[in-house]
């Protein structure tokens, strides 16, 4: 059975800072382990050194087992790439390259009638074959099935960039629960998963022998497939690592037993540094006149050095300050109508009205068309007035529609895109950026822009540009736009996603503090449970109200 041993690993950035500080954990054969920890503090650089994707500056990773990784980019796809190659993604090193030959002389076949290239793409075929290429294609075309509901044959060559975030993640990770690695690295599977998929990733994660190392933020996926969790803590000398034996039901419990009983061990650490500090300057003031106090004075000397040499007792783990305060401002009361809306080739018409101070979750199914409904809204619906536009420079796709979607007075949309595509912000530093504001929000000085960052947990990224950053850290900083940008109607996709437990919770205080209209598509259950009510992409092609969540939606019935 595959298993992982991660032995004091150490990794520095580029600018000299300590990212890992000596983390050490084991991930027992079969287990299924989750690494959790705050934005930016390591755990996809580490997922790469394990991976061999990068090199520690110190300690070692010994493995056991064949590897099948699922890279965080998976979701995001948008290039020119193909269905048969993000599976392709998914397999052994020798079967790509033999893909990547097959494709390399069927390319060159198009414009030359050579006959070397005839035998060299005959050749790269039986390469292909001798490798285990058809077997794979067969496991391919299961794989396409369920995650698609076509077969390979139709799937391999259409754009990955067509499917959605949800679909491409289901895709990958089909294969890989079907192949034949025993080890697998999933970061951050579940984003972009709808329910019933994150439902089939725990039911699987479950079933499976496999040995499972898995990045998540989501605390309904935690408490019901991860049998032991891995925590980075950020510390002054790099990210340590704290191995809770058990699921997250006990998580929380012993995590504040754990740091409550640091506190306690620190405290009396403390209180004898003081008492033998105190007995030296009184054997030292004594020893000035008695020389018999002399030898008492050294004893104690000596005993405060090896105290000092022992050190204080392990610090209480660095907590992640994050202060989300969205405003808003007030509207109409009727913020949001829809007539006979009807999301061309993906929902029939319906009607909606959302009222102002409305927390409204959007669900449904993958592809059922909630992110184009939310960018219709965002982009300021059928025929928008001046105030309707966006209060950011997001570009924001076109939706196809028929009917109409109106907002009302007053409703400036603010829009968090699922795969944080800001161009917009790409090559700026944080602050550059706040510093010098543009046409939707002003500029802060450099001080307030300083103490903004800093209250998002982002003043060590102060300096660094947008796109070096996680997920996670891209994603709080949208959302402190939104805070600056005087949005009143927050049109938020899966904005959970890639926020840690401890910003997903400053998240929902700071939605329920806003004064304004809360849309959001969302698959996950815990972050749903603070909405008012729910509008439902049903499999049926339908949109329909519900004042509790709707988690059993499949696949809409259309034709692929």
């Amino acid at each position: 059975m595959a298993h992982i041993d991660v032995t004091d690993i150490q990794y520095f950035l580029s600018d000299g800072t300590q990212l890992l500080g000596g983390v050490t954990f084991k991930v027992t054969a079969g287990s299924k382990t989750a690494l959790i920890g705050p934005n930016g503090t390591g755990k996809t650089t580490l997922f790469k050194i394990i991976a061999g994707d990068l090199k520690a500056d110190e300690g070692s990773i010994n493995r056991t087992g064949t590897l099948g990784i699922m890279r965080q980019f998976v979701g995001q796809v948008r290039d020119e790439s193909t269905v048969k190659d993000l599976l392709l993604s998914t397999a052994a090193p020798a079967l790509a390259q033999a893909a990547a030959k097959v494709a390399e002389y069927e390319a060159k076949m198009l414009t030359s009638e050579d006959e070397k290239v005839h035998m060299r793409y005959a050749e790269a075929i039986i390469e292909w074959g001798d490798a285990g290429g058809y077997e794979l294609e067969t496991t391919w075309d299961k794989v396409c099935m369920a995650a698609l509901g076509v077969g390979f044959d139709k799937a391999g060559d259409r754009l990955a960039r067509t499917l959605s975030g949800g679909e491409q993640k289901r895709l990958v990770l089909e294969a890989l629960f079907e192949g034949n690695d025993e080890l697998l690295l999933l970061d951050e599977p579940d984003n972009y998963l709808d329910v019933p998929g994150k439902r089939w990733l725990e039911d699987t994660m479950s079933r499976s022998n496999k040995t499972v190392l898995f990045i998540s933020h989501d605390r309904e996926l935690l408490n019901n497939a991860a049998t032991r969790i891995v925590t980075l803590e950020p510390g002054h000398g790099g990210a340590t690592a704290w191995v809770h034996g058990g699921a997250f039901g006990s998580y929380v419990e012993a995590r504040k037993e754990r740091n409550e009983r640091f506190e306690e061990l620190r405290k009396r650490w403390d209180e004898e540094h003081a008492k033998l500090k105190e007995l030296v300057n009184m054997y030292k003031t004594k020893a000035a006149f008695r020389s018999d106090m002399a030898n008492r004075y050294q004893a104690a000397t000596t005993r405060l050095e090896k105290f000092l040499e022992a050190g204080p007792p392990q610090a209480i783990p660095l907590e992640q300050n994050v202060n989300m305060r969205l405003k808003g401002g007030r509207t109409a009361k009727r913020a949001v109508v829809a007539e006979k809306l009807e999301l061309t080739n993906l929902m029939k018409p319906f009607d909606a009205e959302i009222w102002f101070g409305d927390r409204v979750g959007v669900l449904g199914s993958n592809g059922s068309g909630k992110s184009h409904f939310l960018r219709l809204l965002a982009s300021g619906g059928t025929d928008p007035e001046r105030e309707h536009l966006p209060v950011s420079d997001v570009v924001i796709e076109p939706v196809q529609h028929a009917g109409t979607v109106k907002l009302g007075a007053r409703i400036r949309p603010g829009y968090f895109a699922q795969t944080h595509s800001r161009p917009d912000l790409f090559g700026r530093t944080l602050l550059e950026i706040l510093h010098r504001g543009d046409e939707h929000r002003s500029g802060l000085p450099r001080e307030a822009a300083a103490g903004a960052l800093d209250s998002y947990g982002l003043a060590g990224q102060s300096e660094q540009k947008f796109d070096s950053l996680s997920g996670g850290q891209q994603a709080r900083f949208q959302i402190l736009l939104l805070q600056l940008s005087g949005a009143t109607l927050l049109l938020l996709d899966e904005p959970t996603d890639n926020l840690d437990l401890h910003s997903g919770e400053a998240l929902e205080r700071a939605i329920d503090a806003f004064e304004g209209t809360v849309l959001a598509v969302t698959h996950d259950r815990w972050f749903a449970r603070g909405f008012d009510r729910f509008l439902v992409f049903g499999s049926d092609g339908k949109v329909y109200e519900s004042d509790t969540p709707v988690w059993d939606e499949t696949r809409v019935q259309r034709e692929r």
